[in-house]
């Protein structure tokens, strides 16, 4: 399935420790678009351990995060304003 994942930590005391594991855990399943912003096609068994890893450290008070799920990317077109850095254009 195609994922979009958007995260908001928020930086206050340890929050700039939760948004490195968070930024690196994400990174290690999706690819990193902009700023919090991931996306890529996970299995139901990958997006399972994404989100297990995530609740471990992200805080439930304080921090959000959205996960946009298609069965396919064609059916959520990308249309890109303003600085266009498409970070996924190098996939063949």
């Amino acid at each position: 399935m195609y994922v979009i994942l958007v995260y908001d930590i928020k930086c206050d005391d340890g929050g700039a420790k939760i948004l490195n594991k968070t930024f690196k855990i994400c990174k290690k399943y999706l690819t990193h678009i902009q700023n919090s912003v991931f996306e890529g096609e996970l299995s139901e068994a990958q997006l399972l351990k994404l989100k297990m890893e995530l609740k471990s450290i992200v805080r439930d008070d304080r921090d959000s995060l959205i996960v946009f799920k298609s069965r396919n990317a064609r059916w959520l077109p990308k249309e890109m304003w303003g600085i266009q850095e498409d970070r996924t254009s190098n996939f063949l």
